[in-house]
């Protein structure tokens, strides 16, 4: 850990770092956009979602006569956003031309270190206080000048070396395990995907003579009474409560508030959105209560298929296809628990299926493991931020 010498460091604002001028707005004419290479770049607000730190393109381009009112940035530059993800930073890899949802942000002294100006741009506690500065009506931007007052702790460059070294560390290792994450989620995706596919494969474990041809229909369920179902809820889960490629319910509305919901759930059911199925909702009831009538309640059939494979199954690619081209409604389409019954599918043996969910929830669990690891760095990052800042 670093021994911090915080009694000679400055404190000093971004106007002495920074020089901060807004971004402007081409002339607002179609034929300046191009996807010529001899375009320049052309950075608007909403353009940077897949891109972490550092701006190497863009996806629009601009032709340079369109860049009379827009404000031009250089490699090494700063820009932050002035709006919507107030005081998002960014550095420049590129030369390009911003959008006035943006601050440029460039550098007026030597000797400071830019990955530890980036570290500090890009704290929480910056971003609480940009996003607090935020004026306006219908769009609320940042004013310039209360940006040019916002202090922040300058260390020696020695010293800022040291720290901005050690946040990299710290970001080269959730980036590792962001990868291996990801990795596994697609892993686990293709597995998934190989079950319903025409010739069922998972590994070496599926092949024509343990697999039985049926339809959904035959092996599960839905939207049935059980004797369970009289015991008394407390809560209800709308379709906002389920997203994609996430099995665990995302929160619960509390029923004594009030809902118009009366449809029954027991903990293990499967709880599919019919409405708009491309969004891919689907989650495992972890409680008794109750749900949207824009959802499924589907359980296996005893015998026939796992619960707990369930999930799996309805998450394939060709089950939500199926449910989308079986959807009716131009505004908010909808499948139908009839439809999705049709479906073919090819279902192993008991036992096979035990093997199966073992390698499937084995999976989830390391992936959960992984995403615990990615919240220690964070909270560690924080926590180190915080004494930097603080």
């Amino acid at each position: 850990m670093i021994k911090l010498n915080k009694h000679i460091w400055e404190t000093v604002n971004l106007e002495s770092l920074f020089l901060i001028e807004r971004g402007g707005s081409p002339r607002p004419i179609d034929d300046y956009f191009t996807d010529e290479e001899d375009g320049i770049n052309w950075i608007k607000i909403g353009d940077t979602t897949d891109i972490t730190k550092y701006v190497y393109h863009t996806k629009q381009k601009i032709k340079p006569a369109g860049i009379k009112n827009s404000r031009m940035v250089y490699d090494g530059d700063f820009i932050l956003s002035n709006s919507m993800s107030f005081g998002r930073p960014y550095i420049m890899k590129t030369t390009g031309c911003i959008h006035d949802g943006w601050l440029l942000l460039r550098e007026k002294r030597d000797n400071i270190d830019k990955e530890y100006l980036y570290t500090v741009l890009s704290s929480d506690l910056l971003f609480r206080q940009f996003k607090s500065f935020a004026a306006g009506t219908t769009v609320k931007n940042l004013n310039i000048e209360v940006v040019k007052k916002v202090e922040i702790p300058l260390p020696p460059l020695e010293e800022q070396k040291q720290i901005a070294s050690l946040f990299q560390s710290i970001e080269t290792a959730m980036e590792q395990v962001d990868g291996q994450e990801k990795n596994l989620k697609a892993l686990q995706k293709s597995l998934v995907n190989g079950l319903l596919s025409k010739e069922p494969e998972f590994g070496n474990l599926l092949n024509s003579r343990n697999c039985t041809p049926t339809t959904f229909g035959e092996i599960a369920e839905c939207d049935k009474k059980y004797p369970e179902h009289e015991k008394e809820v407390k809560r209800f889960v709308g379709l906002e409560f389920i997203e994609a490629d996430n099995f665990q319910l995302q929160g619960w509305g509390e029923i004594a508030n009030g809902t118009t919901f009366s449809k029954r759930f027991v903990k293990g059911d499967v709880l599919f959105g019919k409405r708009r199925a491309y969004l891919k909702k689907v989650a495992i009831a972890d409680f008794d209560g109750i749900c949207s009538g824009d959802i499924l309640v589907i359980r296996a059939k005893a015998k026939k298929i796992l619960q707990g494979l369930l999930p799996y199954y309805i998450s394939a690619d060709a089950f939500i296809q199926h449910a989308v081209s079986t959807s009716a409604g131009s505004l908010s389409p909808r499948t139908k628990w009839k439809d999705l019954a049709e479906l073919d599918v090819s279902i192993p043996d008991i036992k096979t299926q035990e093997t199966i969910l073992e390698v499937l929830q084995q999976l989830d669990t390391t992936v959960d493991q992984l995403k615990q690891q990615k919240t220690t760095l964070k909270n560690l990052k924080q926590k180190l931020l915080n004494e930097i800042l603080g």
